[in-house]
């Protein structure tokens, strides 16, 4: 990585360095969809699951009469969207890596050992948010579909729906990374506790806006499963900064 004579990094050479991590990424995602294309008939078992389990079975088949693909090429295009999704959630721990070394370049050797702990924890917190996501979407699908006037049936292209539960479990997961993020970013020394924990008044009302504006639902269940744990890792990751920085400060006293 090439830097100017300050230390620091230009402008173009930011946008370099976030090409070669988006290119690194995209390879990433790429070559782990392969395992979703394997297993697609599978896969596409689990993500109708939250839709069939609501007695919207066809009756005497096994098929969910309110899920439909149209078009000749709609079963093609599901199986590579299918195959994409699974190789995001495949190649986690590598493009969360990726987005770390962007926000926090030319670490130090001792600060490389820190970002395998963070990549260590980041990835475990991203798949609890997604199972979390996954775990709310039958309700979050009842209560939409319960919208849906009785002398009316509710049709639900495919695709469509797919694109709403990668919406829906991507929030949460991404989301999930916040807490994880602070206390990375006050280890290798750009936050301190204070400055995290200062404007907490703002951090509670813009976890709670982003929960509003970015759920695909908008109902306040959903909205509140969202906010509150991220709530709760904000307020701890603000207290193991506030450790940490203690702490430092303690080595260097004489």
């Amino acid at each position: 990585m090439t830097t100017s004579d300050s230390g620091r990094m230009s402008l173009l050479e930011h946008f370099r360095e976030l090409r070669k991590r988006i290119i690194l990424a995209f390879f990433a995602i790429l070559l782990s969809s392969s395992v979703g294309w394997i297993f697609y008939k599978s896969i596409i078992k689990v993500l109708t699951k939250p839709v069939c389990d609501l007695s919207l079975l066809e009756p005497g088949t096994k098929r969910c009469g309110v899920l439909y693909i149209d078009g000749i090429l709609g079963p093609l295009n599901l199986q590579v969207s299918v195959a994409l999704i699974s190789g995001v959630f495949l190649s986690s721990p590598f493009w969360i890596y990726q987005l770390w070394a962007f926000v926090a370049p030319a670490l130090q050797r001792k600060e490389k050992r820190t970002s395998m702990v963070f990549i260590a924890i980041a990835t475990p917190f991203f798949l609890m948010g997604s199972y979390l996501a996954f775990w709310l979407l039958p309700i979050a699908i009842k209560v939409l579909l319960g919208f849906t006037p009785s002398s009316l049936t509710n049709l639900v292209k495919f695709g469509e729906y797919l694109t709403f539960v990668l919406h829906f479990i991507l929030v949460f997961g991404l989301a999930f990374e916040l807490p994880v993020f602070l206390v990375a970013l006050n280890v290798v020394g750009v936050l301190s506790g204070k400055a995290i924990i200062k404007p907490w008044r703002f951090a509670v009302f813009g976890i709670t806006f982003f929960s509003a504006a970015f759920i695909p639902t908008g109902d306040p269940f959903s909205m509140g499963v969202l906010a509150l744990p991220l709530i709760g890792f904000y307020f701890a990751a603000a207290g193991i900064a506030l450790l940490n920085d203690r702490r430092r400060a303690a080595k260097l006293e004489p």
